[in-house]
């Protein structure tokens, strides 16, 4: 198919879901990525899109009936991205909570991947993440996603499945489970060091607790926290079946 003109507005439409994928999923959305390269990532995908679709005309009523389609398209984008991307946050959840269970929550560090100020076991783990995923080529698989979807949802064809709130709150549930099915181990640890130090307070009250506890709990955190390390790249296998589900299902939500 030659783009002229009169397929302006078909090209434009590929443009804005891709763009709306690239800008919120997995990867691709990190703020170290610089501007300019998400926007050309998606005017490159969305020319080569263009000459792949099977061509159909949108179906609009002026001006105001394109500017919906474009929303749609837009939001059918972010949709599926941010299906992605809150998997991939369910192990920088997990660091959090570790944190405040050993005593790490008082530091707190910018993480230059997404800007904002987090502890150092979350940062860690979001490291590790984004190393399995550049291992395990799921970039390819995000890529192959935003490519496949317009197979199942024709442009200008988005619908909204009143049951995409229910697969929402589906997944927020399994991510605080997941989340604190990582923390378990640590928590069980630091509940038995503060029974002991609770013992320890009533036998000797001459003791600073405070300051015991504080070296106690770090110290059999980062023991813990050692030892189940090994553990994480099976977690990390689970949340990528959980990202590819949930992106899939969002995609079938859309048609």
């Amino acid at each position: 198919m030659t783009f002229t003109i009169e397929n302006f507005d078909f090209m434009l439409l590929i443009l804005v879901r891709v763009t709306g994928y690239v800008f919120t999923a997995p990867f691709f959305s990190l703020r170290n990525v610089p501007i300019r390269v998400k926007t050309g990532l998606s005017i490159f995908l969305a020319a080569i899109l263009f000459y792949s679709v099977p061509y159909a005309t949108p179906e609009y009523a002026g001006v105001i009936g394109f500017a919906v389609l474009v929303a749609k398209e837009a939001l059918a984008g972010a949709i599926m991205g941010l299906f992605a991307n809150i998997a991939y946050q369910i192990l920088a959840f997990a660091g959090q909570i570790i944190d405040m269970e050993i005593g790490f929550s008082m530091v707190s560090e910018i993480d230059p991947v997404t800007s904002i100020q987090t502890t150092i076991t979350a940062n860690l783990y979001g490291y590790l993440v984004l190393l399995m995923m550049f291992i395990t080529n799921l970039h390819h698989y995000f890529l192959r996603a935003i490519i496949d979807s317009f197979q199942v949802i024709e442009i200008g064809k988005v619908n909204f499945n009143p049951n995409l709130y229910k697969l929402m709150v589906e997944f927020i549930t399994d991510y605080f489970i997941i989340g604190f099915r990582i923390v378990l181990p640590i928590f069980a640890a630091i509940l038995v060091v503060n029974a002991i130090l609770a013992i320890l307070a009533k036998i000797a009250p001459q003791m600073n607790m405070f300051v015991i506890g504080m070296q106690l709990k770090i110290f059999v955190g980062l023991i813990v926290l050692a030892m189940i390390m090994e553990l994480i790249p099976g977690v990390a296998d689970f949340i990528f079946n959980k990202m590819k589900d949930m992106l899939q299902n969002s995609i079938q939500m859309l048609r």
